[in-house]
């Protein structure tokens, strides 16, 4: 009976150690879940309104449309001379004259080198008038003397006449009186060969203006009669092309072809009084012109897969794609031949 007591009384004590156990472990989880941080609700991503896209627009209006070619032209003579040897070479002797340089008709440009044909010439000269003597003293004579007397003059007279042209073929003469625009760069004891260009002399008060063009679309588009403006010295002239391109003499100088071929030339209707060979101007030339059309910035006309069409902004907000038919077109417009009204807002790219 006193093991049951005891017994009994140990198991209520094991129980209330259990229990004390128990509530200690669910106080601790209690206290410990009181010393973390709690934890922070997720917020909701603020709802953002979108920005309203801008676009730039210009509307389309009415007005001419001029498209232009502009460079800068050079004054040149069109009437020139080529100085050179035309029946044989010779070695320099001398070049006279530089490009700048005036000259008159019969002038020296270039001298090549007579050896001892001057001196030869002068015998000859002697000879001729001992010659002419001569006949003058056999004319109160002989007939026969007087028969003898004209031949040897004649003789002589031929032999002078060969080597006088034969040192006019050594010297270079100006051909016309004018400016040299071009001489050779030789110096004394370079050969010549026959026909070789040594100097152009050039005609200072028949002045037109050379405008050289790389583009050949450019080229093309200008025609003979087209009008010009040119700009010097800040006055403006009036002018119209006299030769393209397409409508240059054929010419077997190479030199003076390949030029031809990329260049335009223009006549003022009145020179400048101070104009001189080689002076610059201005020059703007009018290849198409259209008065009266629809146009818009170029930049507002696109393409794609070779459809061209606009952006028309309606109603403050609404886009609308409009196919258009192009026209003339210049460096910063377009004409809209179809498809625009006077008055639409065309949005820029």
């Amino acid at each position: 009976m006193f093991m049951n007591w005891r017994m009994e009384k140990l198991s209520r004590k094991l129980k209330q150690t259990v229990a004390m156990c128990i509530a200690l472990c669910l106080s601790m989880q209690l206290a410990g879940c009181t010393l973390l941080p709690k934890e922070e609700e997720v917020l909701k991503p603020p709802l953002v309104k979108p920005s309203k896209e801008n676009y730039t627009t210009v509307k389309a209006e009415l007005g001419d449309l001029v498209k232009s070619i502009s460079g800068s032209g050079t004054f040149e003579s069109y009437a020139s001379e080529v100085a050179q040897f035309t029946g044989q070479g010779g070695r320099i002797q001398s070049i006279n004259v530089k490009a700048g340089d005036t000259v008159k008709k019969g002038d020296v440009l270039v001298q090549l080198n007579l050896e001892d044909l001057d001196l030869r010439v002068k015998e000859a000269e002697l000879a001729l008038e001992r010659a002419k003597l001569a006949f003058q003293q056999a004319r109160g004579g002989d007939e026969q003397q007087l028969k003898i007397a004209r031949l040897q003059l004649d003789i002589e007279q031929l032999k002078y006449d060969r080597l006088a042209k034969q040192l006019q073929s050594k010297q270079l003469l100006a051909p016309m009186d004018g400016e040299v625009t071009y001489a050779e760069s030789m110096k004394e004891g370079d050969y010549v060969e026959p026909y070789q260009t040594l100097v152009i002399v050039s005609d200072p008060t028949r002045l037109r203006i050379s405008l050289s063009l790389e583009n050949s679309i450019d080229r093309n588009e200008i025609l003979v009669g087209v009008p010009v403006e040119v700009t010097y010295n800040k006055n403006t002239y009036e002018g119209e092309v006299v030769q393209t391109p397409s409508s240059a003499p054929y010419t077997e100088n190479k030199q003076l072809s390949e030029r031809y071929s990329k260049t335009v030339y223009i006549e003022l209707k009145q020179l400048p009084e101070d104009v001189e060979i080689g002076k610059l101007a201005n020059v703007k030339i009018i290849t198409q012109e259209r008065k009266g059309v629809i146009k818009i910035p170029k930049s507002g006309l696109r393409s794609y897969l070779g459809r061209n069409f606009v952006r028309v902004m309606e109603d403050g907000d609404k886009l609308r794609e409009v196919d258009v038919q192009p026209g003339l077109a210049t460096s910063t417009e377009v004409e809209i031949i179809q498809g625009v009204d006077e008055g639409q807002e065309i949005v820029m790219q």
